[in-house]
């Protein structure tokens, strides 16, 4: 197969890319190298992966309409797997306009080059995050997600909407995964166990918000990549029991799904902390503070229907994940045990 990985240099497309070229795939991997966080990090990512002669890499953004078209216009891909996009909840809240031109108008960039490219199968980031001010736990894809409570999160569900209604309108196949909490080694800096990680080393205090009674649905990037990889070899089919008076939201007349894609497995944020602590070596200095805007308390994953459909199971405890993190930690930034 041929496939296009937006966000190939991201933590996620890297680990994806790493994966389909071991398999004796060919790889178009796109990013536009943006500064969110560190570049660094980002292009020594993609030293790994430059050496294999079956990936090739394009700087470009996903706003770049003229860019985007003639990337599709050059050579038709089996799967479209897109990842990249404006991440972060908070960054969300004094950075409003990058989440709208990324996360949709780059989308849509995406959606108009399946649709005149004859892409074989879309299958598109979507977030936990969706799932907002619903209480119900675990989350499962056949709840409505009506009321996100962050922007980043209303850009996620607008994918959702847009990526249905190109199924519908062109019969794009798309598969939207809504990930939760993914971590690992070569992660992305903003995200808690990473900056936790350093603050530790440095001796520095961490940020514990809502006093360490959050729960997340940490979840192992190999186990991600592994879901990745068996839904991209299945496109959707539209369901023939789909009812537009009693509609399921994971489902359609179209063919696209929706699906979980994490460990079902929520750890509190303190056990989180100790769990990291004894992977380091080190206590932790603690500075509890209250829930933040645009957070919420608990996230969890209804993974039944990727169990059921493509026999996901994940298989890695936090305790494992971690310790893969910290020893790729010190490595890579040359950090010795104490």
């Amino acid at each position: 197969m041929t496939t296009l990985v937006t966000g190939a240099a991201g933590f996620i497309g890297f680990h994806l890319i790493r994966r389909l070229l071991n398999e004796g795939h060919t790889v178009v991997g796109l990013d536009n190298l943006n500064d969110y966080y560190d570049v660094t990090l980002k292009q020594d990512r993609l030293k790994l992966l430059k050496p294999n002669e079956r990936f090739r890499f394009l700087e470009l953004s996903l706003e770049d309409r003229a860019g985007m078209a003639t990337l599709f216009s050059r050579e038709r891909y089996d799967a479209v797997i897109h990842l990249a996009a404006q991440a972060g909840v908070r960054y969300s809240l004094d950075h409003p306009h990058v989440y709208i031109d990324s996360n949709v108008s780059g989308f849509l960039n995406v959606l108009e080059g399946c649709r005149h490219g004859s892409v074989g199968h879309l299958v598109f980031a979507s977030s936990s995050s969706v799932y907002g001010a619903n209480g119900t736990v675990p989350f499962s894809e056949h709840h409505a997600v009506d009321h996100p409570v962050s922007l980043y999160a209303a850009t996620k569900k607008a994918n959702e909407l847009m990526a249905h209604t190109y199924a519908h309108l062109y019969g794009i196949p798309a598969t939207g995964l809504r990930f939760f909490t993914v971590y690992g080694p070569w992660g992305r800096p903003d995200m808690a166990y990473f900056s936790f990680t350093r603050a530790i080393l440095e001796n520095r205090p961490i940020d514990v918000f809502n006093h360490g009674r959050m729960q997340r649905d940490f979840t192992y990037i190999d186990d991600i990549v592994e879901g990745i990889v068996r839904i991209m070899k299945l496109k959707p089919q539209p369901d023939p029991t789909w009812d537009p008076l009693r509609p399921d939201p994971a489902t359609s007349s179209a063919p696209y799904r929706i699906f979980n894609i994490g460990n079902n497995n929520p750890i509190e944020l303190g056990h989180f902390i100790r769990t990291l602590e004894n992977c380091l070596g080190k206590t932790a200095q603690l500075n509890h503070l209250p829930m933040q805007p645009g957070e919420v308390p608990i996230t969890c994953a209804d993974v039944a229907d990727l169990m059921a459909i493509v026999n996901y199971r994940p298989i890695t405890p936090i305790e494992e994940g971690l310790a893969r993190f910290v020893a790729w930690y010190r490595e890579y930034y040359s950090v010795t045990a104490n």
